[in-house]
């Protein structure tokens, strides 16, 4: 067996030539790329390497020579060895626009199409603005503590967080508190995560509990969540184990004020986690779609109802599909509270192939004038081929993964004839090189 190659002890000393998707500078050491954490575009760098790999190397700055001027001084002290953040020593404007340019690149490389126009930006705050997350905790028994937060960059290590600036204040404040309130549970080295969840009132704390608590530990967890004004939940097995300390249920929820819509969802259900954006997003994304009060619209994808709810409210019609049947379930219960009663709702399969012979989509044989899409990031190439025969011309696709948008771009473009008319990126995580997007597709007439 070949030893591994040890690693350059000197620093090397380079011009950064562009950022990577994922956030991290890129330069070239005797022709071979190495990827540099911590370096923007057009600084000269000296940085020690961390990994050799066949094809490429991977390195971290030591010291910044020749600054950027989109550098800005990193708010968090743990930035650099959490890895919840990439960006945050760039300068918010150039994070969105750098995000553009993803997009831009991605659309043109692997799907072959360039929108007519470009959708300015969206973005929103850029710190304190996470309401869903997932943090881990660990009894580290050299450290004589609980560590609570996000998992270090390129390791396995939780953290050692005092506060995390882009989490809402009800919990980035309160990490310290939550790290003591663990160190003293009987239980302390059985809790391995901890699910936070928020929408525009109270916040919900989930721990992950591998062992009962004792008495005295439920009469400490009950005295946390009074004194810190949050809501603890315990949870021992699947989701379907969550629930609420005694006394400690609560109704999570947030408004789309422009639309008269109210969204209910449980602590464990998927929603945006930067609830500004969101709002933004479906704005944008019903401007775009422009649903008229004779059209059916087919929301695939559609979760709680983020957007379908809304589209509801100015369409004729408007059937959401969605294969997780707990979200539909939320989302029929969305549609009653808000008295919305041209929503219909269906559990569907969107990722399963069509039988030969039995084409027929999850959502029956009706025509739809229109129609939203918003998949997870594996995107929805399974459903692209079925959209003209179902009768949609105008398509708004909401993505949160670039290359799978492109890739699907290049179907609905190259092969079913839609046409790309507008395309932009949204900033739903800002100091992350995460790239969310919005295109909008539209099917020509035919000429008779």
């Amino acid at each position: 067996m070949s030893k591994k190659k040890p690693l350059p002890e000197t620093p090397i000393e380079a011009e950064i030539e562009s950022l990577t998707h994922d956030g991290r500078g890129l330069t070239h050491v005797e022709g071979k790329a190495v990827f540099v954490h911590g370096a923007l575009p057009g600084e000269r760098v000296r940085f020690r390497y961390t990994r050799l790999q066949k094809r490429y190397d991977e390195a971290t700055v030591t010291e910044v020579l020749v600054p950027s001027p989109q550098r800005v001084q990193p708010r968090c002290p743990h930035f650099g060895v959490c890895g919840g953040c990439s960006l945050q020593h760039m300068d918010p404007a150039a994070q969105i626009g750098m995000k553009q340019e993803i997009l831009k690149d991605v659309l043109a490389r692997i799907g072959k199409v360039r929108p007519q126009t470009w959708l300015p930006p969206l973005d929103a705050g850029h710190w304190g603005y996470r309401r869903k997350a997932r943090l881990g905790a660990k009894w580290v028994q050299k450290k004589g503590r609980v560590l609570v937060g996000f998992r270090e960059r390129s390791a396995s290590f939780i953290t050692d967080l005092t506060r995390c600036e882009t989490l809402h204040p009800a919990v980035g404040e309160r990490l310290p508190a939550i790290s003591d309130l663990i160190q003293g549970l009987s239980i302390r080295d059985q809790i391995p995560q901890i699910e936070v969840a928020m929408g525009d009132g109270p916040c919900v704390l989930v721990f992950r509990v591998l062992a009962p608590p004792s008495a005295a530990d439920l009469g400490l967890l009950h005295g946390f969540a009074e004194a810190e004004r949050l809501h603890v939940y315990l949870q021992d097995g699947g989701p379907e184990t969550i629930r609420p300390l005694p006394g400690q249920g609560v109704a999570l929820g947030f408004d789309l004020p422009g639309y008269g819509v109210h969204l209910g969802f449980e602590p464990t259900d998927f929603t945006q986690v930067n609830l500004e954006l969101n709002r933004l997003m479906v704005d944008q994304a019903l401007e775009l779609l422009d649903p008229q009060p004779d059209d059916r619209v087919l929301d695939l994808f559609c979760g709680l109802g983020n957007f379908t709810l809304p589209l509801a409210r100015r369409a004729g019609q408007v059937l959401g599909i969605e294969g997780d049947a707990g979200l539909v379930e939320r989302a029929r219960a969305n549609a009653r509270h808000n008295a919305i009663a041209n929503a219909e709702f269906l559990v569907g399969d969107l990722y399963r192939a069509p039988v030969e012979g039995a084409p027929q989509a999850p959502w029956g044989t009706g025509v739809f004038h229109k129609a939203l899409l918003d998949p997870p990031r594996s995107g929805a190439w399974e459903v692209l081929d079925r959209l003209p025969a179902a009768g949609v011309r105008r398509l708004v696709y909401v993505s949160c993964y670039p290359s799978t948008l492109a890739r699907d771009a290049d179907r609905l473009v190259n092969g079913l004839g839609y046409r790309l008319l507008a395309a932009g990126a949204m900033d739903m995580f800002p100091q992350t090189a995460h790239v969310e997007s919005m295109a909008l597709f539209e099917l020509p007439q035919r000429r008779r």
